[in-house]
Order: C-alpha cells, then structure tokens, then sequence
C-alpha cells in the first residue's frame, strides 16, 4: 500500500473517477465500509488519514487519539483503497497558515458547534484542503458524524467545489453501539452500558411509530438516558434532516441525535426515526 505525505507526491489524476474517503485514521469497519463503497463506485480510492488539529478544542484528545498506520494501511488495502494520504499538521498548515473555512448559521450554532467551538471550522478547513489537494469525484462521509455530514454538504454546494458527497449508513456493533476509534476509551464496565444511546434512539423511534409527538418521543428516549446514571448527555433531540433544527411535528426522514459522555469518552449517536 502506497502511503504518500507530500502534496507534491500525490498521483497525478489517470483514472476515470477518483473517490476520496477521509478519515482520522485508527480503521474500524465504519471506516472500511466507506471504502469498499468508494471502491465500488469508482476507479480509484484514496484514504487520508490525518489526525486534524483544528478539531479539537482544549481539553480535548488530539495528542491522545488512536494511531496505528501500519495497521491502518493493511486495513484500507484489504477494503479496496489505492493508496493512502497521511501529511503531518506542518504538511497541512505550515508557518504562516492563517485562512479557514466557516459555515455559519443555524447548522452548525446547534448541537455539536454549541459544545465543540471551532470543530465544524476545523472539518471544513480539512476537508476543503483535502479536496483541493485529491481532486476527488466523489467522497464519502459515514452518517454517524451526521452534523458534519450536513456541513460538509454546504461548504461544498456554497463554495462550488464540484465533489459529490456520498452518505454512507452507520455499522454498528451486533449489539447496537455505533463504531467509532473512540470506543476503545470505554471500560470494560462501560462498554456494555453505552448502547443507552442506541437503546435511547430505538425508544424515540417506537414512540413515534406509537403515534408520539417529537417531544413525547424525545422524553421516551430520556427515560432510557436516565437508566444509565454514569452517562451524561449533552442533548437528545428530533431534528429535520437538512437543517437540523427541532422539530415541533414530524417531517419525512426526521432525525432524533444523542450525545454525552462517560467518564472516559464522549460519543454521539443518531438515527432516522420518521420514514413518512
């Protein structure tokens, strides 16, 4: 498996679709499945990994979030990628960097912005860097990050940057916890408790197929948060699907979001909880 760190050393475009699949690395099936769906869907795959800076805030675990290339090369070779990008942070902003890409608005003042200022800023400068550099067609963004799915839809219509973005459902584990690098925080106490925010989704989702309102659905969903004393949310919610802003009645493809936090690690979750 090709692994390039250089701009200057990307493979100058000969396919006939180039499909780009950004990750921080640390590869879990989440990660492979958007490969293999890259790989299906076009000529050539490319997977960055790049542990961004920019996305992280104080306090938070960019100097100790997983990292293993070795393990990651072997993994994206199995599921299909061409080679792979990892630059170093002075590779993506070297001495004098001083421009950024802000989405603002309601999208991303909600939710994961309100609680992580400058994260969506940080993705957005990436990930624009990252397609200016690949030069894909297409590339392809898991659904568990569903906020920053929908931010990086609008950077990318606002600012004609000719990339089709491809969502790719969640995987989650057999027994409901949505994959992500920082499941390996939990504890083993933990690990088995922290399908709550599935488990949470799934109350929100039956309610509302019960007839509930959004809020008598997100109150379903509390009651099951609240079963797990050491979890911590930040927010459940109903949001529309495009805007994410709340909903008060129901709209096809409504989406109930969770986040919070145990002791050793914040996760999120979501899910479509209204088809009609």
């Amino acid at each position: 498996m090709r692994i390039i760190s250089q701009p200057a050393d990307l493979p100058v475009r000969e396919s006939a679709s180039r499909g780009l699949v950004p990750t921080m690395g640390y590869l879990h099936e989440g990660h492979l499945e958007l490969i293999r769906r890259a790989a299906a869907e076009n000529e050539e795959v490319a997977v960055s990994i790049f542990v961004n800076p920019l996305q992280f805030g104080p306090g938070e675990d960019y100097r100790t979030y997983p990292r293993d290339l070795e393990r990651d090369a072997r993994l994206a070779e199995s599921a299909g990628a061409s080679w792979i990008f990892h630059p170093s942070p002075e590779v993506m902003y070297p001495p004098g960097f001083a421009t950024t890409v802000h989405v603002g608005g309601p999208l991303t003042e909600r939710w994961e912005g309100e609680r992580r200022p400058g994260h969506f800023d940080g993705v957005a400068t990436v990930v624009t860097k990252l397609f200016n550099l690949v030069r894909p067609d297409r590339a392809y963004f898991g659904e568990k990050d569903f906020q920053q799915l929908q931010v990086v839809r609008r950077f990318t219509a606002d600012l004609n940057l000719g990339v089709e973005i491809v969502p790719v459902p969640i995987v989650r584990e057999p027994d409901g916890l949505a994959r992500s690098s920082r499941n390996v925080y939990l504890t083993a106490e933990e690990r088995p408790r922290a399908t709550v925010l599935y488990r949470a989704l799934l109350a929100v989702r039956e309610a509302a197929r019960r007839g509930a309102s959004p809020a008598e659905a997100v109150e379903a969903g509390e009651k099951v948060l609240a079963s797990v004393p050491e979890f911590v949310p930040d927010y459940l919610a109903v949001v529309h699907p495009g805007t994410l802003e709340p909903l008060s009645s129901w709209v096809p493809g409504a989406r109930a979001i969770v986040a919070g936090r145990f002791p050793t690690v914040r996760l999120i979750d979501n899910m479509e909880v209204w088809d009609r």
